[in-house]
């Protein structure tokens, strides 16, 4: 019997433009220096970018494993032709689905669900947001901001680029109308993307920095 190696890679040769889920649960909770604003919407659209990728013979991933079964090859082919609003999008929509979150008919993640999320799923996602990215973003970049940071949430935000400044008013970049986050390689940040919410607190993303899945490098292996 002899068994065809199914392929690991798909060429595409046509523009590319997918659209990521709709829910919005991660964004960065708004906080200011001098002051607290509630200018920040957390239930509002994601935005969207224009894909870059539109010239022929883009190579997309197609072995991309999931310990639940998830398909990430909307996500590598986001990342490829540099729908980055997009990709985020899908990367919450999927670590809501891969913790249980989305089961329990939650569109958001507790801290306590980060545990459940499956090492090889999120070993996955990182390979694909460091590949495309030049090693620009993921959550080990944003582990190492964190580490310079020294745990300081507010340093750490300044760091990555998630806080803006109005006056004297620091405060978190809006998510909502024209999104300030910065949905382009070139100019965003190291650490920028992807987004996690703190409308709850630091510690869903203090628990997603400090996952298992980052005590060694395993996760950098190629399936």
């Amino acid at each position: 019997t002899h068994l065809e190696k199914k392929p690991t890679m798909v060429r595409f040769t046509l523009p590319l433009c997918l659209l990521a889920g709709s829910a919005a649960a991660f964004a960065p909770a708004t906080h200011n220096k001098f002051a607290v604003s509630s200018s920040t919407l957390f239930d509002a659209p994601p935005a969207t970018s224009e894909p870059t990728g539109t010239v022929a013979d883009i190579e997309i991933p197609t072995k991309l494993p999931s310990a639940v079964g998830k398909d990430y090859v909307p996500l590598a082919t986001m990342l490829a032709t540099g729908q980055l609003a997009e990709a985020d999008q899908f990367t919450r929509d999927a670590l809501i689905e891969i913790s249980g979150a989305k089961a329990k008919g939650r569109s958001f993640v507790y801290w306590t669900e980060v545990k459940n999320i499956p090492n090889e799923d999120l070993a996955t996602i990182e390979r694909l947001w460091n590949k495309f990215s030049g090693g620009k973003f993921g959550y080990t970049v944003q582990k190492k901001k964190w580490r310079q940071s020294k745990g300081d949430f507010e340093a750490f935000c300044r760091k990555i680029g998630w806080t803006t400044q109005d006056g004297e008013v620091e405060r978190k970049k809006r998510w909502f109308g024209a999104s300030e986050f910065i949905y382009d390689v070139k100019k965003a940040p190291e650490g920028h993307l992807p987004l996690t919410s703190a409308l709850r607190g630091t510690p869903l993303i203090k628990n997603l920095l400090n996952h298992p899945v980052w005590e060694n490098d395993d996760w950098k292996k190629e399936p």
